[in-house]
């Protein structure tokens, strides 16, 4: 698969109000600091399709990103900022697990870690919501620049087993930086959009 075609087309704060043509949609979430703007840019050949905030967890919204005029990129609101109140946390969570329970058109999940780092709660508790919801998930271990080449894949492979998933979950070590990972994540969501070799975990 090719990324021919993007374009930003709106941001909601309850993606029921989106109301757009139907199409296959392809998730992104991660803490607020992890690079997920970066990794769409990059994806896309965009230095700033997706706008990158130097304030982590500015983004509350849902942004839809169109692909190919075939499928939509989300790109979910950053979790784990400490800088927001109580309220605001809670207001995230609703958003993000409204988003997986309801969403008809979810394929796939791209779970964003930083390599660097061991999950925390957040990251657990976003697992967690990926296997109650069924919903096909494949860990991006982004950052992957920051270490040795000789780490990154032992590092990666642990990820699974620290997120308490259930099922063996593929990873791909990605870059924004070099670029690393790119082509790797791109036939990833080639195989989504053609269902091919797609683990859907068990409800918990």
């Amino acid at each position: 698969m090719e990324i021919r075609k993007a374009e930003f087309i709106k941001s909601v704060y309850d993606y029921t109000q989106a109301k757009l043509p139907p199409m296959p949609e392809i998730a992104l979430v991660g803490r607020s600091n992890v690079g997920k703007s970066s990794l769409i840019n990059t994806l896309c050949t965009r230095n700033a399709l997706a706008k990158v905030s130097s304030t982590p967890g500015k983004t509350r919204a849902v942004n839809y990103f169109c692909i190919n005029d075939a499928f939509y990129l989300v790109d979910l609101p950053g979790y784990g900022f400490a800088n927001v109140s109580k309220k605001e946390k809670e207001s995230w969570g609703q958003v993000v697990n409204g988003y997986l329970e309801g969403s008809e058109q979810l394929k796939h999940l791209f779970l964003l870690m930083d390599i660097r780092r061991e999950p925390n709660d957040d990251d657990r508790q976003m697992a967690w919501w990926a296997q109650h919801y069924q919903v096909p998930c494949t860990i991006v271990a982004t950052k992957c620049d920051k270490i040795a080449k000789s780490k990154r894949k032992p590092q990666a492979d642990k990820l699974s087993d620290q997120l308490s998933m259930t099922f063996r979950t593929r990873t791909i070590c990605v870059s924004s930086l070099d670029k690393t990972g790119k082509l790797e994540l791109i036939s990833r969501m080639g195989e989504v959009l053609r269902q091919e070799d797609l683990t859907v975990p068990e409800q918990l």
